[in-house]
């Protein structure tokens, strides 16, 4: 029969062993010293000066003085002498100056933390995850860097997102106070979009790319093509609105064709253009002119245009094109005139249009 416990090695109390109490206090001495094991260091190599009772260490290799040979064990100090704790199989300690928690393997002290997760259900970084949420972080800031050339890596990093057929849904979910404000990924298709909202449930898209052309699309981009269906009369110099009660396209309902202008959505710089068609009405010697005309009272730098001599009925046209700033509410006018003689603006072909572009 040994007289040692199998794992700590705690000493037995043999049969008729006289002074039963000091191998009984041995045993309990070995107890303290191990159970709820926390060492002080374990960069030493040699003993420090002037320890306490009860204080421990994991013995640096090359142990030296008292600690020669222990390299590696755990060297208690208790009753004015150091005490050897060779570390058994599953041994743990946490490193006090390191806030750290190693485990013996039976060769070396390792970190507790695993090599690997492997099929973990779920995970929680600083909140509960869930079923409908496996992974979940609560976190203020996340990094994903690149493993380098030097480590062993490529230099380059890919996040990789995988849905299953080109139907599903595959994407970022913005939110802000978990109500969703945008989406940006593949949502029932392989075409990739950017979608915005103010309620989390009626969605607009802001962006979409053809995945199979790679054309961009802005869906929501103001853009406006307005034409006449009648004959414009416009007497000799006054500027008038031309009627353009027609569109072509009209994204937002931009234009107005009750009013014949358009009407500035949201702030930013547009594009405009016109195309004004001459027909006769006595003289073929008018002089068709053309503006635009922000909120039907100044007209807009670079946007006029005239034609003078004589003309051929609807063959003769003049063409505007202006870029210009502008804020929500704004509106925007053709207006004709003739000089020298009357005439008509025609129509169908007598147009204006325009587009946000910044």
């Amino acid at each position: 029969m040994s007289d040692t416990t199998t794992n700590l090695l705690l000493p037995y109390i043999l049969a008729a062993q006289a002074q039963k109490h000091v191998t009984h206090n041995e045993a309990l001495r070995l107890l303290d010293g191990l159970v709820q094991l926390s060492v002080l260091d374990r960069d030493l190599a040699a003993p420090p000066a002037g320890p306490a009772d009860g204080d421990r260490y994991i013995v640096a290799s090359g142990g030296t003085g008292d600690w020669a040979g222990w390299d590696l064990n755990v060297a208690l100090w208790t009753d004015g002498t150091w005490l050897r704790l060779p570390p058994r199989t599953g041994w743990r300690a946490w490193i006090e100056d390191e806030d750290l928690l190693l485990v013996y393997d039976g060769a070396t002290w390792i970190g507790t933390t695993p090599a690997a997760l492997q099929n973990l259900a779920l995970l929680g970084l600083g909140t509960a995850a869930d079923a409908a949420n496996p992974f979940s972080a609560k976190l203020n800031a996340a990094l994903w860097t690149a493993k380098t050339v030097a480590e062993g890596g490529t230099g380059d990093l890919f996040y990789t997102m995988n849905k299953e057929g080109a139907g599903d849904d595959l994407g970022l979910t913005l939110q802000t106070g978990f109500v969703t404000k945008a989406l940006l990924g593949l949502f029932g298709s392989d075409k990739f979009r950017l979608a915005v909202s103010v309620d989390g449930s009626t969605f607009f898209d802001g962006l979409t790319v053809d995945n199979a052309t790679g054309i961009v699309d802005q869906p929501q981009l103001p853009r406006f093509k307005a034409y006449t269906n009648y004959d414009n009369y416009v007497g000799v110099g006054t500027w008038t609105k031309i009627g353009l009660n027609n569109t072509d396209y009209n994204d937002q309902g931009a234009f107005d064709a009750m009013n014949n202008h358009f009407v500035v959505p949201v702030d930013g710089t547009y594009l405009f253009g016109a195309t004004l068609l001459y027909k006769i009405n006595a003289s073929a010697t008018s002089r068709m002119r053309g503006r635009l005309v922000l909120n039907g009272l100044s007209e807009i730098r670079g946007s006029f245009g005239e034609i003078s001599g004589d003309h051929v009925t609807e063959a003769t046209a003049l063409w505007l094109q202006t870029m210009v700033p502008l804020g929500a509410g704004d509106t925007v006018e053709l207006q004709g005139d003739f000089r020298v003689a009357d005439g008509y603006f025609a129509a169908d072909a007598t147009s204006f249009w325009g587009a946000k572009i910044g």
